[in-house]
């Protein structure tokens, strides 16, 4: 099963064992099993079927691997920032937002910090100086809801602003509940 505009529709019949595991994974119990001629199962199909989408759910490109990514712990000079974008993330967001790898992390640097607990001050230097040294396309700010990650925000404003340099900020706000904002 597939969500097609908004409504669980069988992909396939082949792909479906009718056995009727789904009905109790509905969260709204609008499933139901009918009788009708339909394909047989087709178990090595359905796995096929499943590989395929786990596989491109998954697949997260990366041209140049970046380690560290604490920003306590990276290094201004690091090449692999060189025509990058940069995806600044509080530290809880990864644990908290189920889709983090698929759909913000993407081709972007990241960099990984909280700023109540670290110095927020020495965040913008130290994203300042990278600003400074390479060409950076853009910044994606990922934070939680909670006040203190607004800190998030403030730093980027701020490396751009000492940075001298044109660099677009998006904020993206993730809820306590794991959903964009």
């Amino acid at each position: 099963m597939q969500i097609v505009n908004g409504k669980a529709k069988i992909v396939k019949d082949s792909y479906c064992d009718g056995l009727g595991a789904c009905l109790g994974h509905c969260p709204q119990g609008a499933l139901s099993i009918i009788e009708r001629e339909a394909e047989d199962f087709d178990e090595e199909s359905a796995k096929s079927h499943i590989k395929k989408i786990r596989d491109k759910k998954y697949k997260t490109k990366i041209k140049k691997p970046q380690w560290p990514i604490q920003l306590n712990l990276v290094s201004p000079n690091a090449d692999f920032f060189d025509n990058s974008d940069i995806l600044l993330v509080a530290d809880c967001v990864p644990a908290t937002y189920p889709d983090f790898h698929t759909e913000l992390v993407s081709e972007k640097k990241v960099l990984i910090g909280c700023p109540k607990f670290d110095d927020a001050t020495k965040y913008a230097a130290k994203l300042g100086e990278i600003l400074k040294l390479h060409n950076i396309k853009s910044i994606t700010v990922a934070h939680m809801e909670v006040p203190c990650c607004s800190g998030l925000k403030w730093i980027a404003q701020k490396a751009v602003e000492n940075s001298n340099k044109n660099i677009p900020i998006k904020n993206i706000m993730i809820g306590v509940n794991g959903e964009i904002k």
